[in-house]
């Protein structure tokens, strides 16, 4: 019987060739999946979580992230802010009976819509208008309701990069309505008298005038942006005392809100007004009658007349105040022309 031949399993050729088949499965793998086989090799493992970033702090949490305040939750609270110092009594009325505050937040936000969307207000040159300092503002006054009053307050403060607040000197009537009064005193309204004007004007406020008073206001329809007298220069007197400059202001649109083609005199005088309007729509249509025309306004301010350089005395010159007055009533009827002559509708 021939010797049986054994064949080591762990010979050199074994080897060789095991290791050639490993090989070439690894290269065909590698071939497959589009990436070398020396990647797929440091690929971690299937099912195991990859470490996460701390931060480059071992153990330390990162703080979770609080969700932005949206706009209605910041106005809520600034809201529930405001009503808590009013049942407090948490807030400031200086001693005319202005409340800041007020003003803004409630006032001028019930006037804000009327302004933007119901007249359409556009306003020119509230550059003339001093960032800071005391300054008068001389306008003309129209429109039946002293509606305009009201859009030139909130035309300055929109307007301005600085926010000013126009303290307007009121007729005595706005002081002895109902409700008006208390209004008025909110929004820092004062009396038209030459005294509260000059404390205003030193302390560095606006204070807005509109000299034709209720001869502005309630003249006819024919008559319109026809300037009426501007008294005897009163404002002007005020303004050289102080120092401060006076920018003429002129406003288009008003006239037409509530056009006056009567006037019940009888009426008037029962009720002690200056005036009672008949317009074509009041009274003729009761409560309806008193909702104004939408009619499309422009705010004008022009350049301001200096008179810092004027001396104390001058505040005395009946001629200076009459000349004064005479350029600054000139001044808002030019610019009423001018705007008149550029306006293509009194609606659009």
């Amino acid at each position: 019987m021939a010797d049986a031949k054994v064949i080591p399993f762990d010979d050199d050729r074994s080897r060789g060739a095991a290791a050639q088949r490993s090989q070439r499965r690894r290269s065909a793998g590698s071939r497959r999946s589009g990436e070398p086989a020396a990647v797929r090799e440091v690929q971690p493992l299937r099912g195991r979580a990859a470490p996460q970033d701390d931060g480059g702090v071992t153990g330390e949490k990162k703080p979770p992230v609080r969700p932005r305040e949206s706009g209605v939750e910041r106005r809520v609270a600034e809201g529930l802010a405001f009503l808590r110092r009013r049942l407090t009594g948490d807030y400031e009325v200086d001693d005319f009976g202005y409340d800041e505050e007020l003003t803004d937040h409630v006032l001028m936000s019930l006037l804000r819509p009327l302004y933007e969307k119901y007249f359409r207000v556009e306003v020119k040159g509230v550059e003339n208008i001093p960032a800071k300092g005391g300054a008068l503002i001389v306008a003309n006054h129209s429109g039946t309701l002293p509606l305009d009053g009201l859009m030139l307050q909130v035309a300055v403060h929109d307007h301005h990069p600085a926010e000013r607040h126009l303290r307007l000197l009121a007729a005595d009537l706005v002081f002895v309505l109902p409700v008006v009064n208390e209004l008025a005193r909110k929004a820092g309204h004062t009396l038209a008298c030459a005294e509260d004007a000059q404390r205003l004007l030193e302390r560095g406020e606006l204070v807005g005038v509109m000299p034709e008073g209720f001869k502005g206001i309630g003249k006819p329809f024919s008559e319109r942006y026809k300037l009426q007298r501007f008294g005897r220069g009163g404002f002007v007197s005020t303004a050289l005392r102080a120092g401060t400059p006076i920018v003429p202001c002129s406003i288009v649109g008003a006239e037409e809100i509530y056009p006056m083609i009567g006037n019940a005199k009888t009426v008037a005088r029962v009720l002690g007004f200056p005036y009672f309007p008949i317009t074509p729509t009041f009274p003729w249509l009761g409560p309806l009658g008193a909702v104004p025309l939408p009619t499309k306004w422009t705010i004008q301010f022009g350049e301001p007349i200096h008179t810092e350089s004027y001396p104390p005395e001058a505040a005395e010159d009946p001629m200076l105040m009459f000349n004064l007055t005479d350029q600054v009533r000139e001044q808002i009827q030019h610019t009423l022309y001018k705007l008149l002559v550029q306006r293509r509708s009194v609606f659009f």
